[in-house]
């Protein structure tokens, strides 16, 4: 029985943000549509939807078409070829038999290469070296996990799908050990590269459709006032643990983390619109402007180091150690302050959120804008876990309560 075959290129939008479109080709056999992309892009303005090619004659418009009549022509001898050998004629089939010519495979672990080494010329304009860090930590994981599930070190995008994904989770928390915030994180940097793959058109459906990303709450470690009042009012007599409290104590105060202190110079240091002094600044991260009005406590910290030699050669606000100093030494802290929590230098932004800011009042949208969170929702973590505050706040809606009962009692 014949079967109806017809071809005709025309344009689809893409998931980038450019103007031009892509061009495909849309094969219907009996009413059955297939599309292939051509990898090729054009403005819609010089499109002619009725010819399937581009209006004008310029050697770049005559270059353009002559290839789609190509593509269109090898269309053409892949159905002579299916006919003549007494093939199924599918439109499927015939994308396979063209792509196997036309595409060259495009394998995953060196697109994440290709990204990695891209974000790399990136580090210190738009992204920091612990984010690079992480991204080449999950492609060794990739690595890892297709030399255990596969017995190869790399394969073909066109090969991802929810089995893939799904057993890289397994793979994930079973074989490395990964807690599950750890393994959305990894599976979320492959979603980024997957979603390149899909917005360049190399992959017709995107593997993670079907696969949701969720993230646990976790526990975020703060020191409690009567904590924080310990660790400042301890006796310190080693200098480099008075040095790491110190610098521990301003992020208290500040809320800035570990990579935002250590960058800080004296010129972060300004006057804001109260006449008061603030620090402006830029957070590593997220690249995200920060302003922060000094407490008192802060300041004094400031004005201590203001003649270290760090501050006057380099122009360095404080004499900042490495962060795997600063975790280290603050654990010896811990332990001479007889403070039963697992102190990392990231606790001082915690307990600037929770204790310092939010428990006393300070709106959530304030203490966002000062941490430098882009989204609300990232502060409103901290709010989830002020059951102190919450206790407070109930206690004034508890006495007036029972002050009515009171005057209604002694009324009757």
């Amino acid at each position: 029985m014949k079967k109806t075959f017809n071809q005709i290129f025309f344009l689809k939008k893409s998931k980038s943000v450019s103007q031009f479109l892509t061009v495909y080709l849309r094969i219907t056999i009996d009413g059955v549509r297939t599309e292939i992309s051509t990898q090729r892009t054009c403005d819609p303005q010089q499109w002619v939807s009725a010819l399937g090619r581009l209006k004008g004659k310029t050697e770049e418009t005559k270059s353009f078409n002559n290839y789609l009549e190509a593509v269109q022509f090898r269309i053409y001898e892949i159905h002579k070829e299916l006919v003549a050998n007494g093939a199924e004629v599918t439109g499927e089939l015939m994308k396979q038999k063209f792509l196997g010519s036309a595409d060259r495979a495009r394998m995953l672990v060196e697109i994440y290469t290709q990204h990695n080494q891209q974000f790399a010329e990136l580090v210190g304009k738009e992204f920091s070296k612990g984010t690079l860090k992480r991204f080449e930590v999950c492609k060794n994981s990739i690595v890892n996990f297709l030399q255990w599930k596969f017995k190869t070190t790399d394969i073909d995008i066109r090969k991802l799908n929810f089995e893939f994904i799904n057993d890289y989770e397994f793979f994930l928390k079973s074989v490395q050990g990964c807690a599950h915030n750890t393994s959305m994180g990894y599976l979320k940097k492959l979603k980024k590269i997957v979603r390149q793959c899909v917005a360049k058109d190399w992959l017709d459906k995107d593997p993670f459709m079907s696969f949701k990303i969720t993230l646990k709450d976790t526990h975020r470690v703060y020191l409690l006032e009567e904590e924080l009042q310990t660790l400042a009012s301890k006796p310190i007599n080693i200098d480099r643990l008075s040095t790491v409290r110190d610098i521990f104590l301003f992020s208290c105060y500040t809320g800035l983390s570990y990579s935002d202190v250590e960058k800080l110079t004296v010129t972060d240091i300004s006057t804001g619109i109260d006449g008061e002094k603030w620090i402006f600044t830029t957070r590593t991260k997220t690249d995200t402007a920060t302003r922060v009005p000094l407490l008192p406590p802060a300041q004094a910290i400031i004005e201590k180091y203001s003649m270290q030699p760090e501050r006057l050669n380099l122009g360095k606000l404080l004499p900042v150690f490495t962060n795997q100093r600063m975790n280290s030494y603050l654990k010896e802290l811990a332990d001479i302050c007889k403070i039963n929590k697992e102190l990392t230098f990231h606790c001082a932004r915690h307990t600037f959120a929770t204790t310092i800011t939010l428990t006393n009042g300070v709106p959530i949208e304030t203490v966002s804008k000062m941490l430098g969170h882009k989204n609300l929702r990232t502060t409103q973590h901290y709010a989830k876990i002020l059951d102190l505050k919450v206790s407070q706040d109930m206690e004034v809606l508890r006495a007036k309560f029972t002050h009515v009962e009171q005057k209604s009692a002694s009324g009757s």
